[in-house]
């Protein structure tokens, strides 16, 4: 046995890189349940996912302001997104009542979050505008991102791939039963 690498072969150039296959990524690639404009009725994914049972719609938790769902295409396992059931682009645009409770969510998601899955740190945040960042910047919601240490490895920087270790609907599953009441 050689200690050599063995070397891609059929379409491309040989190149000694093994090949991790990501196939669900390419929805995300092509943008599909992207907004074809910026109004709720233009099939804005947030206006749409509370209309489905929480299974379906990978909500964690449903607020009378706002909910949680689980992020479909996630930076880590457990990336939580807390979004307001009404549709506005800027947290400026949130009331009184609708901030409270965003905040709440927020609170109840890092909580589920480390019970559920042992989380030592968070990203939290918001990218407002498309300038921002924002994926869908019609529809305000925040990031919730677990954090383990030394969970940066090769696979994102090298692979620009993410290694998920559980499904979508396992993960709900567990921090639906780990969220918090009020």
């Amino acid at each position: 046995m050689s200690n050599e690498p063995e070397l891609q072969r059929g379409a491309g150039t040989p190149d000694a890189f093994e090949r991790l296959w990501t196939p669900h990524r390419m929805a995300y690639i092509k943008g599909e349940n992207k907004p074809t404009g910026s109004g709720p009725g233009d099939g804005c994914p947030f206006c749409e996912i509370p209309k489905l049972d929480d299974a379906d719609g990978l909500i964690v938790a449903r607020g009378e302001a706002v909910y949680a769902v689980l992020n479909l295409y996630p930076y880590n396992s457990g990336h939580l997104l807390v979004c307001p059931y009404r549709h506005v682009p800027d947290y400026t645009d949130l009331n009184p009542a609708e901030t409270a409770e965003f905040a709440d969510f927020t609170r109840r998601g890092l909580t589920a979050l480390r019970k559920a899955s042992g989380a030592q740190g968070f990203n939290v945040g918001m990218n407002l505008g498309d300038a921002a960042g924002a994926g869908i910047a019609a529809h305000l919601h925040q990031h919730v991102v677990p954090r383990w240490g030394g969970d940066t490895n090769f696979m994102p920087v090298v692979g620009q791939t993410k290694v998920l270790p559980q499904l979508l609907r396992d993960t709900r599953s567990l921090l639906a039963g780990c969220w918090p009441d009020a």
